[in-house]
């Protein structure tokens, strides 16, 4: 068992962390205020080769293992959670899903313009009635001829308005419940295909999150990703390492808490001492610091069963689970030691709180993450 970061892990985390703070630091507020999506800023992490950081060199990425990819979110998360979840759908759903189920087609066609982020994925599978319950799927594709028609309705899609390509979780049998789901690639601009509107959130505000509609939208049958059937498992199978990404985004949400934290009690007098001093500031310091060390730990285990080619499915949703609860947990410290200062838009640690919630519900809520961990435990 080696805990060291080989030369490749460490000069991954310090290319994010320099990206991280000379082009997303600078704009972070604002974008967050007006709730704009960092376009600019993404061209320049794909030419870094971070928006297909696990793709194959032959298909345009830099083929990196996920601990590398890993690493890389929960840098840019500390500066800029936004960014972090755009990132992580991108490589851990849309990049992974492609690459690992598609044909070589498919991996020809789509895979080069998405690893070097000339062009933007999402991951269509939530519905208004399939959240949690993943295999309700209401949107419907109908084979006809050479090409499937889409109808129905997705909403709260990550980069849903700024995709170019999207992955379509769609009932080709209903009556098949999840063994009648399939997926398809649907391009920007096909007809029939619009992003019906952008939700206005509570945190992550630069990233856009959308409902999609699809009404009668044709859809070659070659952009099917498997066979008929195997879109649930799909989904399901890609959503474990999509886990594996916010669980780093969550622990950069946190590390930055505590970040925050250590600088504000070193500096913030009273009692004439530093609040550093104090020993309430110091043990809630220690158990932010234990907490998002053992998280970070759980991100990497699960991380280094998927790049061994291992079971990793309880794993990850073990690392989701923690990091989620110790990203709140730790912004809400960060908050507590700030005082007054911790509750309004001068300081960071407000939009930590904000932008960590989330991590506790999308991509799988906490509850679903303790039902896998449990079935694990008790088949």
């Amino acid at each position: 068992m080696n805990f060291e970061p080989t030369e490749t892990h460490r000069m991954i985390r310090e290319t994010a962390r320099k990206f991280a703070q000379e082009k997303l630091a600078p704009g972070s507020m604002e974008r967050d205020e007006r709730e704009e999506f960092p376009s600019a800023a993404l061209k320049e992490l794909g030419s870094l080769g971070f928006m297909g950081m696990m793709v194959p060199e032959q298909y345009g990425g830099i083929g990196l293992d996920t601990i590398s990819y890993a690493i890389a979110v929960e840098e840019v998360s500390k500066v800029d959670a936004s960014m972090g979840v755009i990132m992580s759908v991108n490589n851990s759903l849309v990049c992974f899903g492609i690459n690992r189920y598609g044909n070589d087609d498919q991996k020809d066609r789509y895979l080069r313009d998405l690893a070097s982020g000339m062009k933007l994925g999402a991951f269509a599978l939530s519905e208004p009635e399939a959240g949690s319950d993943a295999s309700n799927q209401h949107t419907l594709a109908k084979k006809m001829g050479h090409a499937y028609i889409l109808n129905g309705t997705k909403n709260w899609i990550t980069n849903g308005s700024t995709a170019d390509v999207v992955l379509v979780m769609a009932a080709t049998d209903r009556p098949k419940g999840p063994k009648g789901i399939s997926t398809f690639i649907v391009e920007r601009g096909t007809p029939g295909f619009t992003v019906a509107r952008k939700e206005r959130k509570l945190g992550i505000r630069s990233s856009d999150t959308v409902s999609l509609s699809f009404q009668d939208c044709r859809v070659p049958a070659a952009n099917r990703i498997g066979g008929e059937g195997e879109g649930f498992t799909f989904a399901m199978k890609t959503l474990e390492g999509g886990r594996i990404g916010i669980a780093a985004q969550a622990v950069g949400i946190a590390q930055a808490s505590l970040d925050a934290s250590v600088k504000y009690a070193r500096e913030r007098r009273a009692f004439d001492r530093p609040i550093a001093d104090l020993q309430a500031i110091q043990f809630k310091i220690a158990e932010m610091a234990t907490g998002i060390e053992a998280a970070r730990m759980l991100m990497f285990r699960a991380a280094a069963l998927k790049d061994a080619g291992q079971p990793f499915g309880p794993e990850a949703a073990m690392a989701k689970l923690f990091a989620s609860r110790i990203a709140v947990q730790s912004a809400l410290e960060a908050i507590q030691i700030h005082g007054g200062y911790g509750y309004v838009r001068e300081y960071l640690v407000e939009r930590y709180l904000r932008d960590a919630k989330i991590t506790e519900i999308y991509e799988g809520t906490s509850e679903i993450q303790r039902i896998v961990i449990a079935r694990s435990l008790l088949k």
